[in-house]
């Protein structure tokens, strides 16, 4: 009897080879050849599951996106009882690269967004939805936070949110260039965080205000 395949874990194995080439060589040289290689199938077999490279960059993002979502779903299960304050900590502590798998998610998206914002087409059509997305669900919890007496009432949620995430993207690039390493860039995140939540933080100044993970 013929073996029987299954598809979308024959899909997810072409993606995530994507993905290694994306966190190790980039992908602005990045072939449907390429990835056959890398994902130890032939290039007709790519082609089979994704009729462009396109189709292949989405689903692998898709893919991404997963993993990122798991890892920050650990995180704030991490920090104790689920809060707005502990979703915000727990999202922007688990995008700094801190350790081999979040290196490896940085710089995955960092090959990612290098090429989707070099063609403005694909930028116009994928670029932003998932950054748009975790902005407004840190926006909705720093006002979560904000009606708790918890943030301080002259917050702009949005705004505050925009610049966390930024500030957060900001601390991960300088991580991967060697300015700084994981811990550093946590003390600065916790510092801002830190004043966010200042009420929470009240006699802290010399502790990180939730527990952060070491770097390797």
């Amino acid at each position: 009897m013929p073996k029987r395949v299954d598809h979308e874990q024959r899909r997810r194995q072409i993606g995530e080879a994507l993905l290694r080439i994306a966190s190790t060589r980039g992908l602005q040289s990045a072939t449907m050849r390429e990835v056959a290689a890398e994902a130890g199938v032939s290039l007709r077999l790519v082609q089979y599951y994704f009729h462009t490279k396109e189709q292949l960059l989405l689903a692998a993002l898709a893919y991404l996106a997963e993993q990122l979502t798991a890892r920050v779903s650990a995180s704030i299960r991490a920090l104790g009882p689920v809060t707005s304050r502990t979703v915000v900590y727990g999202t922007l502590t688990a995008v700094v690269p801190t350790d081999e798998e979040s290196v490896r998610l940085t710089r995955a998206y960092t090959g990612f967004y290098t090429l989707v914002f070099s063609e403005p087409e694909m930028a116009e059509r994928h670029g932003a939805a998932y950054p748009d997305k975790l902005e407004s669900l840190l926006a909705k919890h720093i006002a979560a936070a904000q009606e708790a007496g918890e943030v301080a009432e002259d917050v702009d949620p949005a705004l505050t949110a925009a610049a966390l995430l930024a500030l957060t993207n900001g601390l991960g690039s300088s991580v991967l260039g060697g300015q700084r390493n994981g811990a550093a860039a946590l003390r600065i995140l916790n510092d801002q965080l830190g004043r966010l939540f200042r009420d929470q933080d009240q006699g802290r100044e010399n502790q990180d205000p939730l527990p952060v993970r070491a770097t390797p």
